[in-house]
């Protein structure tokens, strides 16, 4: 795996800059839920009043306040958190520390839920609270006025040092009343009020708003201009989360692609790279699967994991920090979803996850049966078997569709049951929050935050199971492609390459060549040695599946020899570089292969710079350029892929040329003459006898007209050397050779060679 994983390296850069992005996608997402809740609860039913210390207060009301503080170094810290305005009759809290502005909330909204009770009673509780009042009842009687709006009996006292003593005088009145009741003491009853930040600035709303238009603050403006501040604020939250979304968008986009060009350009080398061994491995049609269809899995999964499986878990783990820290009580709610989504994802992912692997395999054989109809085609019309061709692909695609819906099946199930759980969940919520909201424990923000966070948490988790169930059909494709890539070639590159000896030049020689194809259990080639001179003509004869092939498939290392040594001018092929070897060789394979483009670029395909002087050449020595003038276009003549648009003969004329015009010192022609008629083959062969006198050719060949007049002829019976000489000779000396030569030629011309073997 890591070999698909290192292409991913130059890409760490852009992948952290994802990283940050979506760090503040997170941050924005998770911050507005927040923002609103304080919208609803701060901004319209509190009238933009955030704490329950008030920001500005009369000095008179913040002496009383400071009555109702028990502990000395507690009243000590709030005065000295209250610095006097321009206004000396007005102070303004001058607390900058988040922690010491806290303390001062806790400490003055307690104050101020005491003083509440006290300056606002109502009349029956004014009357039980009488026989408790000790001193000042005519002072206190008529300091407090019945409001005809409220029904309530509130406090009106101007002055501050009369409203002290009717205060506190008030104060021990409903302490004595709670005490002979039997009650709990006030502090008691409202220990939980008390000990909740959020509940005492609800608490002391009202109190705080009446000071604030004492102060002379504008209380219809104020909530406006909260609202806006907060409105403002989380636009710009949006902003940056939709900024962030495009360029996390853009980037993924960026990253993927360019993760699956690497590795397509990665295995595509690779490819490319393998012996004939290798791509007895695997098959052309799974080999394709794997360069397309399995990359373009793991390209797209890929950008999924940017987009999602990297923000997802942000997402949960932020949401579920903020419902902790929330206060709110139901985050077994969302333990209990979060749950039973696991769950349903554990399921899918056992019944689902089995079927990718076999998923590729049915795409590897539809890719295999296509193929093999299309380049086939000729032959399965000449049979009229259309119809098994069909029933063949009908299986190989019915078995892929049936694995795909067994997958969306289960698809269709799951996703209705996931939203299912995730509505449910919300309902769940707003059914128990609505109960917290009736207790005063939360507010209606707080519950509109928690749903959002609630819903986040649970998405995310869902998305991460959905990923979570084509993630293994990644993980699968990148273990195909990284076979690929792993893939160990028997035909290594020597770590110091040995010269090749400008004394042998063209030389090539067998010592005593053992070869089995890989897995196999006999020897191909048995015991093989000549030697290939430059100037000579050195041809293969035998009959089908006597090894002639795997000798001339040896020379360029499409395999290497089980035993023995094959050197090419002095040096043995494994200590030489296969470019390097290769550069000194011509080769034409049985089945000319042409390659889309034009014959010039087919001509010219071992070097672009081939002059136009050799390529005309190689043509016309080819006996190519007659057939090429011939056609409209010459040498610009558009060749399909795989030279499907020129005949037989002269896609192995091409051939012919492509390796001639190269001009190597060492040609191989492997049985390249069979589709070429009588008197071109005679002519090809004379016309390469007069150019290439200074070469080795290497010929493998059916026909002994091909090769009768080749310096040595090697005549091979399965696997074994049988006979080497030239024609006539092996007429006289080789019966294996006389036998193939009374199948072809008449007995007129068996005596005449022999007769002219004799004299020469």
């Amino acid at each position: 795996m890591s070999k698909v994983v290192k292409h991913l390296k130059q890409f760490l850069p852009l992948i952290l800059l994802v990283v940050i992005f979506l760090a503040i996608q997170a941050y924005g997402e998770l911050t507005i839920p927040s923002e609103m809740a304080k919208l609803v609860d701060v901004g319209i039913t509190k009238s933009g009043i955030e704490t329950a210390a008030p920001e500005k207060i009369r000095a008179s009301e913040l002496n009383i306040l400071a009555a109702f503080i028990q502990d000395e170094a507690e009243r000590t810290f709030v005065l000295e958190s209250y610095a006097a305005s321009d206004d000396e009759s007005i102070f303004k809290l001058n607390v900058k520390n988040a922690e010491d502005r806290e303390k001062t909330e806790l400490i003055m909204g307690k104050a101020i839920v005491f003083y509440s009770q006290i300056i606002n009673i109502a009349p029956q509780k004014f009357e039980e609270l009488k026989p408790f009042i000790t001193s000042e009842i005519a002072l206190i009687e008529a300091s407090y006025l019945l409001n005809d709006k409220t029904g309530m009996r509130v406090l009106s006292v101007s002055d501050g040092e009369t409203k002290v003593v009717v205060v506190r005088t008030m104060a021990a009145a409903y302490m004595a009343a709670s005490q002979s009741q039997g009650q709990e003491p006030l502090t008691a009853q409202y220990e939980e009020l008390l000990s909740s930040t959020a509940m005492l600035r609800q608490a002391a709303n009202g109190f705080i708003k009446q000071e604030y238009e004492a102060c002379g603050i504008d209380m219809e403006q104020y909530p406006i201009d909260y609202l806006i501040g907060k409105g403002g604020y989380m636009l710009i939250l949006t902003l940056l989360i939709m900024i962030a979304v495009i360029a996390v968008s853009f980037l993924s986009g960026r990253i993927s692609a360019g993760f699956g060009k690497n590795l397509r350009s990665a295995a595509f080398k690779k490819i490319v790279s393998f012996s004939s061994n290798e791509f007895d491995k695997f098959s052309t049609a799974s080999l394709i699967t794997r360069s397309t269809n399995d990359i373009q899995q793991i390209q797209t999964m890929f950008g999924m994991i940017l987009r999602i499986i990297v923000f997802a878990p942000i997402m949960a783990v932020g949401g579920i920090f903020k419902v902790l820290n929330s206060g709110a009580g139901m985050s077994w709610i969302i333990a209990l979803s979060v749950g039973i989504i696991l769950s349903v994802v554990l399921f899918m992912l056992f019944f689902a996850v089995p079927k990718f692997k076999i998923i590729q395999d049915f795409v590897d054989k539809v890719n295999l049966v296509m193929r093999e109809s299309l380049s086939g085609i000729l032959v399965i019309r000449a049979f009229a078997n259309q119809d098994y061709q069909e029933e063949k692909f009908d299986k190989a695609n019915k078995d892929l569709t049936n694995a795909n819906l067994f997958i969306m099946r289960i698809m269709a199930v799951v996703m209705p049951l996931m939203m299912l759980i995730l509505n449910g969940s919300t309902l769940l919520i707003m059914w128990v929050g609505a109960t917290r909201i009736d207790t005063g424990a939360i507010q209606i923000g707080d519950l509109m935050a928690f749903i959002q966070y609630a819903v986040q948490i649970m998405f995310s988790f869902l998305m991460i199971s959905m990923v979570s169930v084509f993630l293994p059909r990644a993980m699968v494709s990148a273990k195909r492609i990284a076979e690929v890539l792993s893939m160990d070639l028997s035909v290594r590159e020597p770590r110091k390459p040995a010269p090749f000896d400008e004394n042998k030049r063209g030389v090539v020689e067998f010592n005593r060549v053992f070869f089995k194809y890989p897995n196999a259990e006999d020897y191909v080639l048995k015991d093989i040695s000549f030697t290939a001179n430059p100037g000579e003509t050195t041809a293969f004869i035998g009959s089908t599946g006597s090894g002639k092939s795997t000798i001339v498939n040896l020379i360029p290392r499409f395999y290497d020899v089980t035993e023995g040594t094959i050197r090419v001018e002095g040096a043995d092929l494994r200590r030489v570089r296969t470019k390097d070897l290769r550069e000194k060789i011509g080769y034409v394979p049985q089945k000319g292969v042409l390659l889309s483009g034009t014959i010039e670029s087919n001509i010219k395909f071992a070097d672009e710079n081939i002059s136009e002087e050799d390529m005309l050449m190689a043509a016309e020595i080819a006996q190519a350029a007659d057939f090429i003038e011939e056609k409209p276009e010459h040498y610009h003549e558009h060749i399909a892929q795989g030279g499907a648009n020129v005949s037989g003969g002269q896609r192995q004329r091409l051939s012919i040329a492509r390796a001639l015009a190269k001009k190597p010192q060492i040609y191989i022609f492997d049985d390249s003459f069979s589709a070429l008629d009588y008197a071109t083959d005679s002519r090809l062969r004379a016309a390469m006898r007069d150019k290439l006198k200074g070469s080795t050719l290497l010929i493998v060949a059916q026909r002994i007209g091909t090769i009768k007049n080749a310096e040595k002829i090697i005549v091979l019976d399965e696997g074994e050397i049988a006979g080497v000489g030239t024609h006539a000779e092996l007429l006289s000396s080789c019966e294996v050779y006389q036998q193939i030569a009374l199948s072809q030629l008449s007995q007129e011309e068996l005596d005449r060679d022999l007769e002219g073997g004799k004299q020469s």
